[in-house]
């Protein structure tokens, strides 16, 4: 009988990387499986959940109404998958697990993307209010059913980990049992970084193919006007959308480039050779170049100002602000609206806290559907 074919962590890792027969472990002891990997087992958990196929219909920058070309949040968490991978191996950290915190860094994620957690924030501000990272960290805990002997995926510490410490605009403490005086793991930080690689550079793809943006717009980057000179020289035949898409792809590949570049250098200044170093340090090594920063910089900016402002979707976010707004308060006014599996956690947990569960689950056609249900008279139910 052939024996499967297991690839041996502690010969093709770094020493700084995070290994699975290492990890701190499960919150329900499992048996380990024979030729996989307990990340490995994570990154699969993770795409088999309901939550991770909703992603789809959820929005990344535009409405999944909207149209087909554009990012979904499902879409957008492949890419950063797909750059952590490549940065992970590049580095020699572990691609098991980069990849399955990158899958499930935005399980949580509302409907109509930031605009959904902002309002739910305010909302529930009195039940402890709502982050899509907390959010994740509960599906994957709790309202993931799938294993009949636990809640949740039942996911190794270094994944949950990764879903907690994962840096947004949100300054939410670290709790106890994740070790907030620790860094994280430098697959964590990496997820970081490759997110956001990814919606800096696909943002502005979008904002190109959506009419938002315009050529001129975007010549006045400096991360852009790198490359547009030198594209549009060699494949001056081509059309603007053709060398658009050259010119994303050779950013992304300057970025993650910078980043594997810098960060081993760092890493080895600061001469980490274990995660146990990982873990002491005071920042983390992994990050991009002085000019690359300045760049990126310049870049958010951009956006903010010619492209998430633009009237657009202004007007998108404050049509998503009222559905949720409504759905929310209809909800929590009658609870009976709920459906009979949701009602029953009310014996356990706030109402508020049930509801913002229901809707951080909805995707955004589910959301306008419900909400026409509730509130259109001539809707049927």
């Amino acid at each position: 009988m052939v024996k499967p074919l297991i690839f041996p962590e502690e010969k093709i890792l770094a020493p700084y990387a995070a290994r699975s027969a290492e990890s701190r472990g499960r919150v329900f002891p499992e048996p380990e499986h024979p030729y996989r990997s307990a990340f490995q087992r994570d990154r699969e958990r993770i795409v088999h959940s309901t939550a991770f196929r909703r992603l789809e219909y959820k929005t990344q920058v535009f409405v999944n109404l909207e149209g087909d070309l554009y990012r979904t949040r499902l879409t957008h968490t492949i890419e950063v998958s797909q750059i952590s991978r490549s940065a992970a191996r590049a580095m020699g950290l572990n691609e098991d697990l980069a990849e399955a915190i990158a899958l499930v860094h935005d399980l949580g994620h509302t409907p109509f993307g930031h605009t959904g957690e902002e309002v739910l924030n305010e909302l529930t501000a009195d039940v402890g209010g709502f982050s899509h990272n907390r959010q994740s960290l509960r599906v994957v805990d709790l309202l993931e059913q799938k294993y009949p002997n636990f809640l949740g995926l039942n996911l190794t510490y270094e994944v949950r980990e990764g879903i907690v410490k994962h840096k947004t605009t949100t300054k939410l403490p670290v709790p106890k049992e994740f070790h907030p005086e620790e860094l994280p793991t430098l697959e964590c930080d990496l997820v970081d970084l490759a997110d956001e690689i990814a919606y800096n550079c696909h943002d502005i793809d979008d904002g190109l193919t959506s009419g938002i943006l315009t050529p001129e717009q975007v010549h006045t980057l400096p991360i852009w006007k790198t490359f547009e000179t030198s594209v549009a020289r060699k494949f001056r035949e081509l059309p603007f959308s053709r060398r658009q898409s050259h010119i994303v792809r050779e950013m992304i590949n300057r970025e993650v480039n910078d980043l594997v570049t810098q960060s081993l250098t760092a890493i080895e200044k600061l001469k980490i050779q274990s995660l146990a170093d990982v873990r002491k340090v005071k920042k983390s090594p992994l990050g991009f170049s002085d000019q690359l920063k300045k760049e990126n910089k310049a870049l958010r900016a951009f956006l903010n100002e010619n492209f998430y402002r633009h009237h657009r979707l202004v007007r998108m976010a404050d049509k998503a602000k009222r559905i949720i707004a409504e759905l929310f308060s209809a909800y929590v006014r009658n609870p009976d609206l709920l459906p009979p599996g949701t009602r029953a956690r009310l014996k356990k947990e706030p109402v508020k806290r049930v509801t913002a569960d229901y809707i951080a689950g909805m995707t955004d056609r589910y959301a306008i559907l419900e909400h026409q249900r509730l509130f259109d008279p001539a809707e049927r139910v």
